[in-house]
C-alpha cells in the first residue's frame, strides 16, 4: 500500500506508530485507542501487533492525548481511509460524537469494530469486542453489598466515572455496579438520574491516577462519611486511594474498580481495591486483527456471541475476599490471567 505524504505526516502529527509499511497486497488495520500511556491500551496494542505479525498483517496505531480525546481519534480515522486500510479496531473517547466519521469509514468499505467500548447505537460499527461491562460492574457491586451485609442499606457510595459525555462503557458500569448493590437504576442508559439516598455523587476521573484522587477529594468534602467507592477502573482507583490514604480513610472504606490488569489485581492483594473484574484485552485486540484479516481474505463480517449484541471476551472477578453466592477467583489465579 502506498501511503501518501500527507497522510504519512498527518498520521506523524497523530503520534501513530508504523509496524513496517504495506505493499500493495498487505493487510492493513488500523488501531485507535483512547490513549497511549493507560496501561490497558498498552495490553491491547501488545495484543493486537503479536497477532498482526503472526498473521502477516500491518498494524498502524493511533491513540488519542488524553482520554476524551475524540478530534484526535477522529483524524486519525479519516488517515486509515486515506491510507486504504481494511480494518479500524477502535476504543472510542465519544461513543456518540465518533459516529459520523465511522459511518464515512465503513461507507469507504472499512470493517469497524469497536474494542471494549460500544458505539452509540451499538451498530453505528460493524461488531463490537468487549467485556459484558454490565456484568462487570454488577460482579462488583454484588460483591461490595455481600461484604457490607447489613450494612449495606446505610452505605454512604461515591461513583468515580469517566467522563461528562458519559460514553458507553462508563455507563454499563456504573449502573451495573447499582444493579448489583441493589440500587434502582431508573433509566439504565443515564448515569445520575438516581434517587437512591445512599448515592452521595458522582464525579469524574478522565480514567487516570490523578482524575482518580482530585474526584475522591471533591467528594469527599461533600460527604466525609462515604465508605462505598466504585471507579471506573484500576487507575481511577489508585488515586482515589490516595485520597482516602490522605485523610486516615483507606481501611475503612470499600474500594472496587474493574480492569483486573497486572498493577490493579497487585492493589488487590495489598488490599488497596476490595475486588475487581477483569477484563481481557490483549485477546479483544488480537481477535479483532483476525476478524479484519478475514474480512479482507472473504469478505466475512464478525457475529456476535448468541443472545448477545457484541462478541463476549469474558469478564471475571478478583478477590481474595470471595463471598456466597459470587463466583471469583483470587489474586493468584488474577495475576496468572491478568490481561491475557
Amino acid at each position: 500500500m502506498k501511503t501518501t505524504v500527507s497522510a504519512f505526516l498527518g498520521a506523524l502529527a497523530l503520534g501513530v506508530s508504523f509496524a513496517g509499511m504495506a505493499s500493495a497486497a498487505d493487510t492493513s488495520v488500523c488501531l485507535i485507542t483512547k490513549t497511549d500511556t493507560n496501561p490497558f491500551f498498552v495490553k491491547m496494542k501488545e495484543g493486537a501487533t503479536a497477532k498482526a505479525e503472526e498473521l502477516g498483517v500491518t498494524l498502524k496505531a493511533y491513540a488519542g492525548k488524553i482520554d476524551g480525546d475524540s478530534e484526535s481519534q477522529v483524524a486519525a480515522i479519516e488517515t486509515c481511509i486515506a491510507d486504504g486500510a481494511k480494518g479500524i479496531l477502535i476504543t472510542a473517547s465519544d461513543t456518540k460524537g465518533i459516529v459520523p466519521a465511522v459511518q464515512k469509514a465503513r461507507d469507504a468499505g472499512l470493517l469497524v469494530i469497536a474494542l471494549d467500548t460500544p458505539l452509540e447505537p451499538i451498530d453505528a460499527a460493524d461488531s463490537t469486542f468487549a467485556t459484558d461491562n454490565l456484568l462487570a460492574g454488577e460482579l462488583i457491586g454484588k460483591w461490595a453489598a455481600a461484604t457490607l451485609g447489613d450494612k449495606a442499606k446505610d452505605a454512604r457510595i461515591a461513583f468515580l466515572n469517566l467522563t461528562p459525555s458519559q460514553p458507553s462503557v462508563d455507563v454499563l458500569r456504573n449502573q451495573g455496579f447499582m444493579k448489583g448493590f441493589g440500587i434502582d437504576v431508573k433509566d439504565i442508559n443515564k448515569i445520575g438520574d438516581e434517587d437512591d439516598a445512599r448515592i452521595v455523587g458522582h464525579d469524574v476521573t478522565n480514567g487516570n491516577e490523578e482524575g482518580g484522587r482530585a474526584a475522591m477529594e471533591n467528594l469527599l468534602q461533600k460527604d466525609p462519611s462515604i465508605n462505598v467507592v466504585h471507579t471506573i477502573n484500576e487507575p481511577a482507583a489508585a488515586g482515589a486511594y490516595e485520597a482516602l490514604k490522605a485523610v486516615g480513610r483507606e481501611k475503612d472504606v470499600l474500594l472496587v474498580s474493574v480492569d483486573g490488569g497486572c498493577p490493579g489485581v497487585k492493589n488487590v492483594a495489598e488490599g488497596v481495591i476490595g475486588a475487581t473484574s477483569q477484563q481481557y484485552p490483549l485477546a479483544m485486540a488480537a481477535l479483532g486483527v483476525e476478524a479484519v484479516k478475514k474480512f479482507a481474505d472473504s469478505g466475512e463480517k464478525p457475529k456476535p456471541t448468541e443472545g448477545k449484541t457484541f462478541f463476549d471476551t469474558g469478564v471475571t472477578l478478583v478477590t481474595d475476599k470471595p463471598v456466597s453466592g459470587v463466583e471469583s477467583i483470587d489474586t493468584k489465579q488474577g495475576l496468572d490471567k491478568c490481561w491475557g
